[in-house]
């Protein structure tokens, strides 16, 4: 068993018997030979003794239950209300992340088999003004049980405390009855009980673990009395111990996963012999991940630049798990739903106008081979055969699959390797022209004269729109695109525009091609698509490539498996949803104000080549290489998670970042360039 397995014990609301059970629990544990801790971090109603001191009353329950369980909470109070008022009238600052870090404190030291987490009152008992022990608990790793009073009125509880729980993404263990009285004993109050368990179990379809009785022996003032009641109460939740038992037997340890992950499994841009150190996550929450070791990182790369709402977003987990309860998957030949068929509609009103069509895929890569059959096949269905090849520039990314890997950059791109093995494509020179002063026409000339020189061959020429990302985080003039999208129809190709990166507000628009005030034949969307919960991608065509493809009865041979999948459209129509009603356009701003004021004195540091910023986006380039691993290093003791690569430190932070979050990233990046942390 995996040390210390964390179980939560939550209430349906104040009086539902979490402390009688949690202290069961731990007694039951040690009668199986185990280790326990029972712990409740945050306690209201705590009297005074005779010296003045404040009393945890939960914690003297532990220790007559289970002395070596008892654990003292790291927050007293004494208003017996709940803890936002309490520490509101105490003068004490309650939040779920401070909390969550100090409970990491408290357990990192601890040797044990099993930790049992009390909460105060139920879910969503408010810790501040705007939020509950659920955002701690969300924190914590663990798994949950509900502890529910046996009484008329606990289906109503169980079924909304099951459904905020899973809204999380979090996992429940099961519940257990209580009956922290006697209680009325009439024929209707059986009747009620004995349907109680039943109807949790199946309509919230969580496993039914235990039924504690009243225990008339713990009200006695005999020690040896309650002695007995306490073992009778630890033989009714023993199952409950077992059941944790044998759901988390033979999970690895921290390091068995990370040994047996070194050596079997493969990841992103890495050698399977010679793998590059990774970190165990284990949590997160918001703009944060959390690792095995307690580290609580601020996410600046928003998971590759996917997660612009934070993570587990309540609106996203609610859509995810709605859907997952009707139809996660059916196949979308022949067959359509309302997810896919909604997500279109509101895709449709948000794209640049003139895009009429949507074609759903699996990632990004997709997302760009889709276009790129589109383009060929309209060629061809248009007369024009010979069109064959695809034009681009230099210092792109398009994606990893083989026609996507054949529009990056071939020299300096991420598939040197495949040079010679894939389609031959045409490159014109990196737009030079910066985003940040006075339009060059001069790199659109060379456009022209390369397009000028191939344009019997060309079907298409896909860009980034303004920002080239994976290929050099290039940030690029947007009238270099308006005269692109001239260009294209003044030589009869299409305009292919990869917004994989950039779309959904990354950039300060909605979409980076909204700053030339242009729409593309073609449009490539993914990554922040569905909020980064889950792999969706679409390409959006106009109304006269799908006319175009279509004559003489012609097709888009292509049709992924998980096409249209309505798990991932149902939150990626959330997600939409989210952008419609937030002010993601102030973010945005507020986190460019606040990069480029943290980076640009960066400008002119040794080893500093350049200082760029456009929206959500900050990258520092540097002149030589970086050494990963040791910057890594650096930011994780810096607080932060960033991946920089080749000779780029960036970020690309959730919209939803605070200020003192960016701050830090913004620090540790500047820490990394004063210090040559690189090197």
């Amino acid at each position: 068993m995996g040390k210390p397995l964390r179980l939560c014990v939550v209430g349906t609301d104040t009086g539902a018997g979490k402390t009688i059970v949690t202290a069961a629990l731990a007694r039951a544990a040690r009668g199986l030979g185990l280790a326990p801790v029972a712990f409740k971090p945050l306690q209201t109603g705590c009297p005074r003794d005779s010296e003045g001191f404040l009393r945890a009353p939960d914690v003297e329950v532990y220790r007559e239950a289970s002395p070596e369980a008892a654990l003292p909470p790291l927050v007293l109070l004494e208003d017996a209300s709940s803890p936002h008022l309490a520490a509101r009238r105490e003068g004490v600052s309650l939040s779920a992340a401070a909390l969550a870090s100090c409970v990491e404190d408290r357990l990192r030291s601890l040797s044990a088999d099993l930790v049992f987490i009390e909460g105060a009152g139920g879910l969503m008992t408010p810790l501040n003004d705007s939020e509950t022990l659920l955002d701690l608990f969300s924190l914590l790793g663990a798994s949950f049980i509900l502890a529910a009073p046996n009484r008329l009125g606990v289906l109503n509880h169980a079924l909304l405390s099951a459904a905020a729980l899973r809204a999380r993404g979090l996992h429940w263990l099961g519940f257990i009855l209580t009956r922290p009285s006697a209680g009325d004993d009439s024929d209707l109050d059986r009747r009620i009980r004995a349907d109680n368990g039943e109807a949790i179990s199946r309509m919230a379809a969580l496993p039914y673990l235990a039924d504690m009785p009243f225990i008339e022996e713990l009200q006695s003032p005999c020690p040896d009395v309650r002695a007995k009641g306490w073992d009778r109460a630890a033989q009714a939740v023993e199952g409950a111990v077992r059941t944790a038992g044998r759901r988390f037997d033979g999970r690895l340890t921290s390091e068995q996963l990370l040994r047996f992950d070194r050596d079997h499994v493969w990841h992103p841009y890495a050698s399977a012999v010679r793998p590059v150190r990774v970190r165990e996550a284990v949590g997160t929450e918001k703009a944060r991940i959390r690792l095995r070791g307690g580290e609580d990182l601020v996410d600046g790369m928003a998971s590759w630049w996917c997660a612009i709402h934070g993570y587990r977003h309540p609106a996203l987990m609610r859509a995810l798990h709605e859907q997952a309860g009707r139809m996660p998957h059916v196949m979308f030949g022949g067959l359509t739903h309302e997810p896919a068929v909604e997500l279109a509609r509101k895709l449709l009103a948000i794209a640049p106008p003139g895009l009429d069509r949507v074609f759903f895929a699996d990632s990004g890569s997709v997302a760009v081979e889709v276009a790129i059959k589109m383009a060929l096949q309209y060629q061809r269905a248009c007369g024009h055969p010979e069109r064959t090849r695809l034009l681009t520039v230099r210092g792109g990314y398009h994606g990893d699959t083989l026609a996507a890997m054949s529009v990056c950059d071939p020299q300096n791109g991420l598939h040197a390797n495949f040079a010679g093995l894939l389609p031959r494509q045409i490159f014109a020179p990196r737009p030079d022209c910066r985003f940040d002063r006075d339009y060059d026409p001069a790199p659109a000339e060379a456009l022209a004269d390369v397009l000028g020189r191939h344009a019997g061959q060309v079907a298409a020429l896909i860009l980034e729109p303004v920002l080239q990302g994976a290929g050099g985080m290039w940030i690029y003039h947007p009238d270099y695109l308006s005269r692109a999208s001239e260009l294209c129809r003044e030589n009869g190709c299409l305009l292919i525009l990869d917004e994989i990166a950039t779309g959904f507000g990354r950039t300060g628009r909605m979409f980076a091609s909204e700053w030339s005030g242009i729409t593309p034949d073609i449009l490539c969307l993914g990554k922040a698509l569905t909020g980064g919960v889950m792999s969706l991608a679409a390409t959006l065509a106009s109304e006269a490539v799908a006319e175009g493809l279509s004559r003489r009865g012609g097709v888009l041979m292509h049709g992924p498996t998980f096409m249209g999948n309505p798990l991932a459209c149902a939150v990626a129509g959330a997600s939409l949803d989210l952008l419609s009603a937030s002010a993601w356009k102030a973010d945005v701003d507020r986190i460019e104000r606040t990069l480029r004021l943290g980076l640009e004195p960066c400008r002119g540091l040794p080893g500093i080549a350049d200082v760029r910023v456009l929206g959500a986006v900050g990258v520092l380039e540097t002149q030589g290489p970086v050494a990963v691993e040791k910057l890594q290093d650096y930011f994780v003791r810096q607080g932060v998670w960033l991946r920089p690569f080749g000779r780029l430190i960036y970020a690309m932070p959730p919209y939803v970042i605070s200020d003192g979050e960016l701050g830090l990233i913004v620090r540790a990046m500047r820490g990394a360039a004063e210090e040559k942390q690189w090197e």
